[in-house]
């Protein structure tokens, strides 16, 4: 079966989407391939933080597509919620960072980047959380970070999308493997058989953690694993804790209607998705240490997705070398929706021959 789509979009999450959206948004035809439903693993199972946990900690190539996001969520929901009726909840708080060793390098990194950051006195933590952790002595808080209920992101997207005329989501379709003929992907291997590709036509790999597998079909080596992360949410009334609060490594996330995420485990299990009562109990434990009075409200639900991890947390992003239609953008580990608005943003400038928004260099597949 032949597509008449200028672009060929194998996965659904939300890199998948916003590179549709962007490529429709230019008036280019596009298919998007999606085994299960989109916006249903990695992006629906993360926390939602518009910024790495300790950005200080991160290299170059992550902080310069970090900020370059960061400025567009803010309008990317409006957008949405304008267009679709789905509110993504951006949320602009800020966050606390409670007991950080190394809070001088912290408040150095944001003076070179000019990002607001500061030490606050125990008077001004209590003030912003009363309920977060007792006999702190201050904190670092940054005032502009903001937050986005990534189910509800990945809801208004696919529903823009299917509103968009050029552009196809075609659900419940796993692309198994990658067809090559001489220098170009000619097919798509599904279990319905084979999708042909047409001359002139690009394929663009945002499978995730999967994206691998997909890349091996066609003896493509990308460095990219699954990195399962478990997540707890607490049924709270609002008012518990405001804002986002990060400590020793994990963090509590508010929502509008008062619930509470809590997260989030690193384990390197290959595709296995189970949850444990040992994360649970740990992820409970950390919790209530950040937020007591969590200690006395019901878990609601408590689930696992799989990050795409890659070495140094550096996405893959442009060409893949001695494949002339294929392209891939994966391996965000921890940060998938974090960079999700820049890391598609500079692969659509290359497709599309716009002036990148960043050097690309950094995020080049290997080969």
């Amino acid at each position: 079966m032949a597509d008449v789509s200028d672009f060929l979009i194998i996965g659904g999450g939300v890199i998948g989407m916003l590179t549709a959206l962007q490529l429709g948004d230019a008036g280019h035809g596009v298919t998007l391939f999606e085994r299960g439903e989109c916006g249903r693993e990695a992006s629906w199972a993360g926390g939602g933080i518009v910024s790495p946990l300790y950005p200080w900690r991160y290299s170059a190539p992550i902080s310069q597509l970090s900020r370059w996001s960061e400025g567009v969520y803010p309008e990317l929901a409006l957008r949405l919620l304008e267009e679709t009726g789905i509110d993504p909840e951006y949320r602009q708080r800020g966050l606390l960072y409670l007991r950080v060793e190394d809070a001088p390098q912290a408040l150095a990194w944001a003076r070179d980047v000019g990002k607001p950051l500061e030490r606050v006195d125990a008077a001004f933590l209590y003030a912003k959380e009363p309920n977060v952790a007792p006999g702190c002595d201050g904190a670092l808080w940054m005032p502009t970070l903001g937050s986005i209920r990534n189910p509800r992101l990945t809801r208004a997207l696919r529903a823009r999308l299917q509103a968009m005329p050029q552009v196809r989501l075609e659900e419940g379709v796993a692309i198994n493997a990658l067809k090559r003929s001489g220098n170009d992907i000619a097919a798509l291997e599904t279990e319905a058989g084979n999708r042909s590709v047409g001359a002139g036509q690009q394929v663009i790999v945002c499978g995730g953690a999967w994206a691998a597998t997909l890349l091996d079909s066609v003896q493509v080596t990308l460095p990219v694993r699954p990195v399962k992360g478990q997540m707890i949410l607490f049924k709270t009334e609002p008012g518990v804790v405001n804002r986002v609060v990060l400590m020793d490594g994990r963090y509590v996330i508010p929502r509008a209607d008062g619930r509470v995420l809590a997260g989030s485990t690193l384990e390197e299990t290959g595709f296995d998705r189970s949850t444990s009562e040992e994360a649970r109990e740990s992820l409970w434990e950390s919790a209530k240490r950040i937020v007591p009075a969590l200690a006395e409200c019901p878990v609601e639900h408590h689930w696992a997705g799989l990050r795409p991890g890659s070495p140094a947390g550096i996405p893959f992003i442009g060409a893949v070398p001695g494949v002339g239609n294929l392209y891939v953008n994966a391996g965000h580990y921890r940060n998938g929706l974090v960079l999700a608005p820049a890391s598609t943003r500079l692969l659509v400038d290359g497709l599309l021959g716009r002036t990148p928004i960043v050097d690309p260099t950094a995020y080049r597949l290997p080969g």
